[in-house]
């Protein structure tokens, strides 16, 4: 004991219940660092260097000898299991999990009586200011790319005009302009946080999903995350920042619901009640919802996404109040927008203008007609086919930079190679962008330009003067000219004629994506773009996308979906003008370019993330074309069918990619004779874990240690003197019990069972703490274990075992075991004998689809 008195100091220093929980408390924060060392003394043998993030890990164990086109790897359907090799489910295996629900402990109900009546108001106050500073994030995000991509191709234009055709220069300066923005972008992540790179999503779905994830919901990752986005968008990158304001939303959710940070070192005696798992997941829900709301301006599709695809617990209760939060981010991220564009001042404040909130407005109404179903169904099939395609190549761009890594074992070579990737594809953009309209010829234009007095822009009319414009070229004078020549004559009568030209490639390339997609959703511009414009620009821009989306920037893939399918879309729609000629009756009206683009732009969104009812509901709210709805949802559901044929979403492929342990709504199982196998059929103890290790209510202190030492698991089930299931007791809280122990000096009262008091919130304020640090555990066990040897002692164990942890007997169905544990958010689920005796458990690992398919065919289940 000398050597614990020796530290004791050092060890109440580290362990300082003071300065935990907040923004970086999180379980998935820190818990998981023990996670991340056991991995590493795993393949210490291999790697022989120490792995920063999850990426590292990937580099060292991934099996990159693989075809490429293994069936049930990266091409796969959503009938099949992800096959995983033996290195991949050691990743899988070190990951931990969490409750959904808190321990319900003596120690937990004795602070949940301390706490105010559950009132709802506090709760829906709560939603509002995590709505808010959603909103908030959103708008800023916002302003400062449009300002930085305002300024980027006002510098191009000043080179490249009617009167100038400097590409060297234009190239030059945008180039470096660009270049500057993307390596601060890039170097944050690299060397700050590389947690914060990409959407989040995967991630994101995985904790929500009971999965804990290292340093997703930090204060650092926000910041990082926040400015890599802004700044990659705003220059240039063929990406988009949605994903990441989603990913945003969710730390908003995380950090605002706690009301403390170690970071800021903030700890505000506000919303105690709140710092549970539960709650915590459950903001995090209603920060991912706002986010979608702000990002797009769509409340209802922030709330069916959150419901669809982020959470894996909902109820009704829950769904009014992350509506109430995703309104309120998209009432903030409106109000501001409406009198500022990159940072300056307006006017209008609180008007909200039809152009401005609502991303992708479709001015002029089509009718609806039955005959509309066939492009529908088409699009829907290329949309799943291109959607698969786009994953595919997704997967194999990552897996090639893994392959790439592992050759290289010098870190500082491996930051400058991530960090010169994306700096590559910049340049690449943006050679792109400046050059390639160049090689176009200049396309005609001459119209009567008049006021539309719906949106307060000038738009081209007939020459009649007409306020309905009915232009076969373009419907508004905001084409590129690039270097066409143009002018405008304005007569005494106020007439207006625009004659001159514009180029039909830098409508596409020399604009910002967002602008892009207005072009080719745009109505009554049949002949706007011919096929070589569009061609060119689908090519070099799914390629570039594809490969910016794994790249080391915090980036999105929303504004690249709907462009992508726009073009394939347009190109649709122009081979529809070409053969049947442009029709000018009412009936014909569907067959507009500017519709099927849209139709095109849902059915790659919809093949690429299989999103349905939110997807829908998104689409009609940042476009306002409610008369395609029914159009829209045939084309989505076309291209979830043919998509899934081929992969699994792009989400769900990279939750597998990166190892990250979830759990579908239902598995897939698939028997040797090809026909799908009914869990019903089969029970708990085909898929359980034997051998279990237990604990006694008052259990001596050698066993604890030796059962922290000799094993890696996350909990042990807690019997009483007659051998029964009484509980569940995780390894966190024996830690904490033990910690608590020795700073107090417990074991030296003499006493031969130690009762320790420790109150639920200081489990809560240890959670995130140096404990996981694998050096101090080490010593605090070997320390434990020198006190049992001399004293014998026991350890109290009841006021903080888990007694409504869940058990079924063994001849449970395995349907339903299933059902239970993913909808109630289990971590352990104990498996009893007709005596109540444990005689297994299963974990999130052991339902696994691909795991529940290898424990049957090991049983010999399978005919």
């Amino acid at each position: 004991m000398e050597v614990l008195r020796n530290n004791e100091t050092s060890l109440d220093t580290k362990i300082s219940v003071n300065d935990v929980n907040g923004l970086n408390s999180l379980p998935s924060a820190d818990d998981d660092r023990e996670r991340k060392t056991r991995l590493d003394s795993q393949r210490s043998s291999i790697s022989g260097v120490a792995l920063e993030d999850e990426f590292d890990m990937l580099t060292q164990i991934d099996d990159v000898n693989n075809s490429f086109f293994t069936m049930g790897r990266d091409l796969q359907s959503t009938s099949v299991n992800h096959q995983y090799t033996e290195r991949e489910k050691e990743i899988l295996g070190s990951y931990d999990s969490q409750d959904y629900l808190p321990p319900h402990s003596t120690s937990y109900t004795a602070w949940l009586g301390e706490q105010p009546a559950r009132l709802d108001w506090d709760r829906w106050v709560m939603m509002g200011l995590i709505g808010f500073v959603t909103g908030l994030t959103g708008f800023f995000l916002h302003q400062i790319i449009d300002l930085i991509a305002d300024t980027k191709w006002k510098i191009a234009k000043d080179f490249i005009s009617e009167d100038k055709s400097e590409y060297g220069a234009a190239w030059i300066t945008t180039s470096a302009y660009s270049s500057l923005f993307l390596l601060i972008s890039s170097g944050i992540v690299v060397f700050l946080r590389p947690s914060a790179a990409g959407s989040g999503m995967p991630e994101l779905i995985g904790f929500l999903n009971g999965t804990m994830i290292r340093h997703i919901f930090n204060l650092k990752t926000y910041v990082v995350k926040f400015f890599s986005c802004a700044l990659a968008v705003g220059a240039g990158m063929p990406v988009g920042p949605e994903g990441p304001m989603i990913h945003l939303g969710s730390m908003v959710g995380a950090g605002i619901s706690q009301f403390q940070s170690k970071t800021l070192g903030i700890k505000l005696p506000f919303f105690e009640r709140f710092r549970n798992s539960e709650d915590r997941r459950n903001f995090i829900s209603a920060g991912a919802a706002a986010g979608i709301a702000s990002a797009f301006g769509a409340p209802v599709g922030g709330l069916l996404f959150a419901m669809e695809e982020v959470s894996s617990f909902w109820n009704m209760k829950l769904s009014w109040q992350v509506f109430f939060c995703s309104m309120v981010s998209a009432f903030t991220t409106d109000l501001f927008n409406s009198s500022f564009q990159g940072f300056k001042y307006t006017g209008a404040f609180g008007q909200f203008k039809t152009g401005q909130y609502i991303l992708f407005q479709i001015e002029d109404g089509i009718d609806l007609n039955i005959l509309g179903l066939i492009p529908s169904i088409i699009l829907g099939i290329l949309g799943g086919l291109f959607g698969s395609l786009f994953i595919f190549m997704n997967l194999k761009f990552a897996r090639f930079r893994l392959k790439a890594m592992s050759y290289i074992t010098n870190q500082k070579y491996i930051k400058l190679i991530r960090l010169m990737e994306p700096l590559t594809i910049m340049l690449i953009t943006t050679t792109v962008s400046i050059l390639i309209p160049a090689a176009f010829s200049c396309t005609p234009l001459s119209c009567v330009l008049g006021l539309d007095e719906e949106n307060g822009e000038m738009v081209c009319q007939n020459s009649a003067g007409g306020g309905k414009y009915v232009s076969l070229v373009v419907a508004k004078p905001s084409v590129e000219k690039y270097t066409c020549p143009g002018n405008r004559t304005e007569f005494q009568n106020g007439t207006v004629i625009f004659n001159g030209s514009y180029n039909q490639a830098a409508t596409l390339f020399f604009v910002t994506g967002e602008h892009a997609i207005q072009h080719l959703f745009s109505r009554n511009t049949h002949l706007e773009f011919d096929y070589a414009a569009l061609i060119i620009f689908f090519l070099f821009y799914f390629l570039l996308a594809c490969w910016a989306a794994g790249t080391q920037i915090s980036c999105g893939l929303v504004v690249p979906m709907l462009l992508i399918g726009g073009l394939y879309g347009r190109i649709l729609g122009r081979i529809a003008i070409d053969i049947f000629g442009v029709q000018s009756g009412s009936y014909w009206q569907w067959m507009d370019p500017g519709a099927f683009a849209l139709l095109g732009g849902v059915s790659f969104f919809g093949g690429v993330t299989r999103l349905t009812m939110s997807l829908a509901v998104i689409m009609v709210e940042i476009t306002n074309d409610i008369q395609f709805l029914l159009l829209i949802i045939v084309t989505i559901l076309f291209a979830k069918w043919t998509g899934d044929f081929f992969t699994h979403s792009l989400y769900h492929s990279f939750l597998e990619f990166r190892c990250i342990p979830f759990l579908d709504a239902e598995p897939v199982l698939i028997k040797e004779n090809g026909k799908a196998a009914n869990l019903e059929t089969h029970t708990a103890k085909e898929v359980m874990t034997t051998n279990v290790k237990t604990l006694e209510e008052i259990e001596s202190l050698g066993h604890v240690v030796d059962l922290l030492q000799s094993t890696v698991h996350g909990g042990f089930p807690v019997v009483s003197k007659e051998k029964t299931f009484d509980g569940l007791i995780t390894r966190f809280d024996l830690m904490t019990i033990l910690c608590k122990a020795f700073t107090s000096r417990a074991f030296e009262t003499g006493r031969d069972i130690i009762n320790i008091d420790i109150e639920y919130e200081e489990f809560n304020k240890m959670r995130g703490h140096k404990l996981s640090d694998p050096k101090l555990t080490s010593e605090l066990l070997s320390q434990a274990q020198k006190s049992s040897e001399r004293n014998g002692v026991k350890v109290d164990l009841r006021k903080y075992i888990n007694r409504s942890a869940m058990s079924v007997p063994e001849r449970f169905s395995l349907h339903r075991t299933y059902n239970i544990f993913r909808s109630l958010g289990l971590r352990h689920l104990t498996i009893v004998d007709n005596n109540f005796h444990v005689t297994g458990i299963i974990t999130r690992k052991d339902l696994m689809g691909f795991s529940i398919e290898e424990k049957l065919l090991q049983r010999k289940i399978f005919s």
